[in-house]
């Protein structure tokens, strides 16, 4: 559904708007005739390109109350992108994932109620507040899945089996509403939870409508090389463009689904203009899955299809097997619907090779 641009607020702050997604969303405020005020702690607009005409750029850290009452002054609408990602190393990392997701986020709402800012709110979720994904037994229908076994993991077993004592049957996915139960598995996890918990007491105290889109797999242009804090599209294109052939983990047949950056960065726009839509959250999704290895695969056919993918066995006990999106709220309440089909996208991210560092 097109986006009624006249509907978009007349200064929309994009914080984060130096990095990833948050630089495809300036880019589609700017499109749309919109201004906007990028609030980011790098000065430097992502890749080969320049930042656009006519935007604002605050450079600063949000965590400091001075930056975050500035970042706020006269806005119509606060994107809010800014956030450590990823899953981090190890438990070590925790602090500078609290003070830059947890404070970072108190501050701007802090500085938003001094000022007693009413507009829309969009926040970046993610979609590892679910942990692990849905899933159905044949025998007791939609069951919660415990955490996988290790012996079960180590024969090669990777779907997890039904709860239900007694029950040893595996499971199969199905997709996740926004009505699943939540469980942050990791620290990363915990501070896009809480993020989620202060907007949204923020947004009933100061009758302000929130809406955090809980992004799943996210790939696309200026996506990131490989850190320790990147995905598994970065990680598989990173060790393709190195002349490596992707590994990965388990079976490969871990279902996802992965969404363009554009897209997600049309999700936003939808969400900032859409009329009186529901408080609360918003899955940001293709709607079609896809597995891990579909993903290495492609991408190795598209750099060098010398470098087929290693599918390694290896496990990890705290990772996700399977979680797939239902996309469907978004689409009834917001009008958005993923455009970019996945063989598209994966290609369009292999012929990136301009932002591969």
């Amino acid at each position: 559904m097109p986006i009624d641009s006249s509907r978009l607020p007349p200064l929309v702050v994009v914080t984060g708007g130096n990095g990833f997604i948050g630089s495809h969303i300036v880019e589609a405020l700017v499109a749309a005739g919109t201004p906007v005020r990028i609030v980011d702690r790098s000065a430097a607009w992502p890749g080969a390109g320049a930042l656009p005409a006519g935007v604002e750029l605050l450079v600063g850290d949000l965590t400091e109350p001075a930056v975050a009452r500035a970042a706020v002054e006269g806005a119509g609408a606060i994107c809010h992108q800014a956030a450590r990602v990823g899953l981090g190393v190890d438990f070590g990392d925790a602090p500078g994932y609290v003070a830059d997701n947890d404070t970072g986020t108190v501050q701007l709402l802090d500085a938003l109620w001094r000022s007693r800012f009413r507009g829309r709110f969009v926040l970046a979720g993610s979609m590892v507040v679910y942990g692990e994904g849905r899933y159905r037994c044949s025998r007791h229908a939609t069951v919660v899945a415990g955490p996988r076994l290790p012996a079960d993991l180590a024969r090669g077993q990777f779907d997890p089996r039904c709860p239900v004592p007694a029950c040893t049957e595996l499971l199969r996915w199905e997709t996740v509403g926004e009505d699943a139960p939540l469980d942050p598995r990791n620290v990363y996890a915990a501070t896009k939870l809480h993020q989620e918990h202060l907007c949204h007491v923020w947004g009933a105290e100061a009758q302000a409508t929130v809406l955090s889109l809980r992004y799943h797999n996210v790939y696309g242009p200026r996506l990131p090389r490989d850190t320790p804090y990147a995905g598994v599209a970065a990680l598989f294109r990173s060790a393709l463009l190195a002349g490596r052939p992707p590994t990965v983990f388990e079976d490969g047949d871990q279902a996802r689904d992965f969404v363009h950056v554009r897209d997600v960065a049309r999700a936003n726009l939808a969400a900032l203009a859409a009329v009186d839509p529901k408080p609360g959250a918003y899955n940001v999704a293709s709607g079609t899955p896809h597995t891990v290895g579909d993903l290495a695969r492609m991408l190795a056919d598209a750099i060098d299809p010398a470098l087929a993918p290693v599918i390694s066995g290896r496990w990890r006990l705290g990772d996700v097997r399977h979680i797939v999106a239902s996309a469907v709220r978004a689409e009834q309440e917001l009008g958005f619907r993923a455009g970019i089909s996945f063989e598209d996208g994966v290609r369009e991210l292999a012929a990136d090779h301009l932002h591969a560092s």
